[in-house]
């Protein structure tokens, strides 16, 4: 062979097969599910490497018709190696949903030592399958469910046994039971929880939601007027990051424990749901968290703030080691801030760091 046959035979060499299975799976996990199933056409070296995914990505978007999306996804589940483990499931579908598939992706994800799951579903679920109950591997939970005119939530399945379990984002769930006092506890169970999204999820039976977990860092709750209910912190030792967007209408207490621990606070108020009592709600929330060094603010949550009867005739005593003051704007909208609601907030804190950040 001459030297020019061997240089295009170098040049025709499909070097991207030659590289170990392990390589082109990590390559194909960062792909649609879809699309990663098509690189079996590629050559016999790629016909049956998507079975072994350890990342299963299945959106509806991209198909025209239920039907074909969830033979898709029934075809995948079926001819994929059963002895590979899955890491990742993340499953959205807009539109209707048939109970059955969704039983199927829940056993099948649990059956396999998922590690991550996310299941986004754009429409009403009752309740989510007994199936759906326990798994040793678990570590990271975000379901999302839709709702629907006179049906608000699906109802939290309280039976959940998830041991290694540290992130849970719950959005449009209702929490349903009540302890002898009022309260719900939903999350004691979850030993080692490190991250909790609650995003407009309401409560039902019950006055109180009590949040509860020695390893718990980072909270997150959006909220709306009509999720109104107390929140109890019980137990949070750990908590050190809290995150509010929405309306401010829950009663924040704390109880066997205080909130010293949280030392940085964001809060983002809806200006468009503001009720009578929201204005001291929010006083009463900077009262109660009186240890943070940072806290993040909205602008509409400043002026929300202002709103509070005589408010610079109150006596604060608060945010003594606040370290950081932060207000978010919109870029096109520049802050008009009142220099009077700043200097009340920081009267404690003179020397805190005071930053405007503008977002899109």
């Amino acid at each position: 062979m001459n030297t020019r046959s061997q240089t295009r035979k170098k040049k025709n060499r499909d070097k991207l097969s030659e590289l170990p299975d392990c390589v082109l799976l990590h390559i194909l996990s960062f792909l649609r599910t879809t699309t990663a199933v098509q690189s079996c056409i590629l050559s016999t070296r790629w016909k049956h490497l998507w079975k072994h995914l350890t990342t299963l990505t299945f959106c509806s978007s991209y198909f025209k018709h239920l039907k074909s999306f969830t033979g898709f996804v029934s075809q995948v589940l079926s001819l994929r190696d059963a002895s590979t483990p899955l890491h990742v499931l993340d499953f959205k579908r807009k539109g209707i949903l048939e109970p059955h598939v969704l039983n199927r992706i829940l056993k099948y994800a649990l059956s396999h030592n998922v590690q991550q799951l996310q299941i986004n579903i754009e429409s009403y679920v009752e309740h989510f399958p007994p199936c759906f109950g326990s798994c040793q591997t678990l570590t990271s939970l975000n379901l999302s469910v839709g709702h629907t005119n006179g049906r608000w939530g699906t109802l939290y399945p309280n039976y959940l046994n998830f041991p290694a379990l540290t992130n849970l984002s719950l959005h449009h769930f209702t929490f349903c039971g009540s302890d002898e006092d009022g309260s719900f506890e939903p999350f004691s169970k979850f030993k080692r929880l490190n991250s909790l999204i609650i995003d407009h999820c309401k409560l039902l039976d019950a006055q109180k939601l009590c949040i509860s977990s020695p390893t718990l860092v980072n909270l997150t709750i959006k909220s709306s007027y009509y999720t109104r209910h107390e929140i109890e912190l019980s137990n949070t030792p750990s908590l050190s990051t809290f995150d509010f967007e929405g309306t401010p209408v829950h009663k924040l207490s704390r109880s066997n424990t205080n909130l010293s621990s949280i030392k940085h606070v964001n809060i983002h108020v809806d200006m468009w749901l503001i009720l009578n009592d929201t204005p001291l709600v929010l006083l009463n929330w900077l009262v109660e968290l009186s240890n943070i060094e940072s806290l993040t603010v909205s602008l509409t949550t400043l002026q929300v703030l202002s709103n509070v009867p005589d408010l610079l005739k109150l006596e604060f005593s608060s945010l003594y080691n606040l370290k950081s003051f932060k207000v978010k704007a919109h870029k096109h909208n520049p802050p008009i801030l009142s220099d009077e609601i700043v200097n009340f907030l920081l009267q404690n804190a003179p020397s805190a760091e005071r930053t405007i950040s503008y977002i899109n």
